[in-house]
């Protein structure tokens, strides 16, 4: 393999580290993986390397006994006698094992998955853990000089200038018409949209010298000879500094208060480990439940997981019990969802995201379901509620508690998911339904 052929494999490694995330879901050994380590099995991958070409044998070299070997690469020595004593490990010993993994934490992990799956989970924040200055983006009338808004006063003072200003002069060249009366000013201003007063005109009337009534013998002949200059024109004149301000217009600036939010999750996790649930049942569970647990222990801040395992009784137990452990009884799932209300108390809806998860293969005690389950489930404030069946045969007589669930709230409700699991083949699929199904939070 060349060069060339090296770079277009490490182009693909990508998308099959992708493709081999999702077969190792269903199909492999979640064992070798740790709570903060996940280890995908992965095809190997040789780097490239530069080897020695036959038919080019110039150049600098290592002299007739130096001249490496065909396919040597340039700067290993050559195999010397007795180099190899036969005590080197042989192709496909447990030495070569650790190089067939690849090794992610959690947030990668969900990053792969995400991409693998088209999701777009966007965690919340709960929890309010700091309170940061941001950008000076707000404004209030008082502080100090150093935080004034000079732009945004000149701003004020401009407009209340061009809105109230006039020409002056102009006027007071109407107030020197023969026999004008000071009202007649007034309105000829007034039609104008000029901001004067009447006790501005009747001032200006005033003062013009008695000589000086009667230069002009009408307001049109005021209008042929004598300019009128704009606000515009007026300011340019005159400069920015008879530009009025007021103390109204003083705008201070002051930085917006940015919350930061941990985002916190608390998931539990709920399995049937009563007398039904066979081997497979409960390793379709495993296969489930474990990749959730990793997406979400990525995706968020601080992750806390609670386990309940039930039968016709619940109690909580360790993760390392959780998918191991077995009973004989019978089976009622409301008192899994009774216990999980009582523990998460201690997970305030206010502060922490939840996630309640339940697995089993359906079977209830009779009207469990639709009296006390449902209305459980309705009570306890999440993220998103799911439900998972496993039922490697086919659906059981009397497994219709995920079609009951699914029946009462819709295939389309935005925090109660339901999923089926027959087999490894619909793991990605159900993870998909599940994390998918989330919606906006629901009011707290």
């Amino acid at each position: 393999m060349g060069l060339r052929d090296d770079i277009e494999r490490f182009r693909e490694v990508g998308e099959e580290r992708r493709e081999d995330l999702a077969e190792f879901i269903q199909y492999g050994d979640l064992g070798q993986s740790r709570p903060g380590e996940i280890k995908i099995p992965v095809k190997i991958v040789s780097l490239p390397e530069f080897e020695y070409d036959q038919r080019d044998q110039g150049g600098v070299g290592q002299g007739q006994d130096g001249t490496p070997d065909v396919g040597q690469p340039v700067g290993q020595p050559q195999p010397q006698p007795g180099d190899d004593d036969g005590d080197g490990d042989e192709p496909g010993e447990e030495g070569d094992g650790d190089h067939e993994y690849y090794e992610m934490d959690p947030e990668e992990f969900a990053q792969e998955l995400d991409e693998e799956l088209g999701l777009d989970l966007d965690p919340k924040g709960k929890k309010v853990i700091e309170e940061k200055e941001g950008p000076f983006t707000d404004l209030t009338r008082s502080g100090p000089d150093s935080t004034l808004d000079f732009e945004r006063m000149f701003k004020e003072g401009l407009k209340r200038k061009l809105t109230m200003d006039f020409d002056e002069e102009f006027l007071r060249e109407l107030c020197k018409v023969e026999d004008i009366t000071p009202r007649e000013v007034f309105e000829w201003a007034r039609g104008e949209n000029l901001p004067v007063s009447m006790a501005w005109v009747e001032e200006a009337y005033n003062d013009v010298p008695e000589d000086d009534r009667g230069t002009w013998s009408s307001i049109e002949e005021v209008e042929e000879n004598v300019e009128r200059e704009t606000v515009q024109q007026k300011i340019r004149r005159e400069g920015i500094k008879h530009v009025p301000f007021r103390r109204e217009d003083e705008r201070y600036r002051y930085p917006e208060i940015i919350e930061e939010k941990e985002k916190n999750v608390v998931v539990v996790n709920i399995r049937d480990v009563s007398g039904s649930m066979r081997e497979k049942k409960r390793e379709l569970v495993e296969r489930t439940f474990t990749p959730l647990d990793w997406y979400l222990t990525g995706k968020y801040d601080n992750a806390e997981f609670v386990y309940i395992a039930h039968d016709a009784d619940a109690w909580e137990v360790s993760r390392e019990d959780f998918f191991g452990i077995r009973s004989g009884g019978g089976t009622k799932i409301s008192s899994a969802y009774e216990l999980a209300q009582e523990l998460l108390e201690e997970y305030p809806w206010s502060d922490w995201n939840r996630y309640v998860f339940a697995a089993g293969d359906s079977e209830n005690s009779s009207n469990d379901t639709e009296e006390r389950v449902i209305p459980l489930m309705e009570e306890i404030p999440a993220n998103l509620h799911a439900y998972v069946e496993t039922q490697p045969s086919g659906n059981a007589i009397n497994a219709t508690h995920a079609e009951e669930l699914e029946r009462h709230f819709g295939r389309d409700a935005e925090d109660v998911a339901v999923a089926y699991v027959n087999g490894e083949a619909d793991v990605t699929d159900a993870i998909y339904e599940i994390l998918s199904t989330e919606g906006d939070e629901r009011d707290e």
